[in-house]
């Protein structure tokens, strides 16, 4: 399936599959949305809401894609001085001459982190790495329906593509296993705000918040695991 590169709408670049006409991400603002959906609306309510200090805080990414979400929650981990655990899951990995295409460091401003950048996607996949004092990362390469882990994470950010090209990802057994790789109070976070998709995680016990969405986005939604 073809892929090229393009710029969004803040200057940041994202791939697109002209087939499906879809994106790796917003494009709107690559960095824009995963700073709105991830990091403010996931990470930054962790820390406010529920965050103990003292615990490393667990993260899984559903859709590795770029490495833009775990380049960013890496620059956060390094503000706030505390210890994170990334798992990227991904079932088709991006080129490293795609990886080579992407701005993100120049766009970030970010050229003193450029080597952990580099690190994140040359580093081998299905171990559990170091990348920072801060910030660890295991890149786990299989499909999203092969997650299996209990009450692990703190925090899911849900970036599959969207229901209307891959709607497979989107359903109550996957939510389910979701909820399931999720501690008590975790958190799950998804650009998405479709009806169905809301309706699903409620299905499966996430109590449902609709947010206010990233430019070119109305709204989004942000799940909790309330539950054991």
């Amino acid at each position: 399936m073809k892929r090229e590169i393009i710029i969004t709408a803040d200057g940041s670049s994202t791939i697109h599959i002209p087939e499906w006409n879809e994106q790796y991400h917003s494009k709107h603002g690559a960095i824009q949305e995963a700073y709105h959906v991830f990091i403010k609306q996931g990470l930054h309510y962790y820390n406010e809401e529920t965050w103990n200090q003292s615990d490393e805080i667990s993260i899984l990414e559903i859709g590795f894609g770029t490495g833009l979400n775990a380049f960013i929650t890496l620059l956060e981990a390094e503000k706030l001085k505390h210890p994170m655990h990334y798992v990227g899951v991904e079932a088709y990995p991006v080129s490293a001459e795609e990886i080579l295409q992407l701005n993100y460091v120049k766009q970030l401003q970010a050229e003193r982190e450029t080597i952990r950048f580099d690190k994140i996607h040359k580093m081998s996949w299905e171990n559990k790495h170091e990348v920072s004092p801060y910030f660890s990362l295991t890149k786990k390469q299989k499909l999203f329906k092969e997650i299996e882990d209990k009450a692990v994470f703190d925090i899911i950010y849900f970036d599959a593509f969207g229901a209307r090209v891959q709607p497979e990802l989107w359903t109550e057994d996957i939510f389910l296993k979701m909820y399931n790789a999720l501690k008590k109070d975790g958190v799950l976070v998804t650009y998405s705000a479709k009806g169905s998709v809301r309706r699903a995680m409620q299905a499966v016990g996430f109590i449902v918040e609709r947010l206010p969405g990233p430019p070119g986005k109305r709204e989004m939604l942000r799940g909790i695991k309330k539950d054991n």
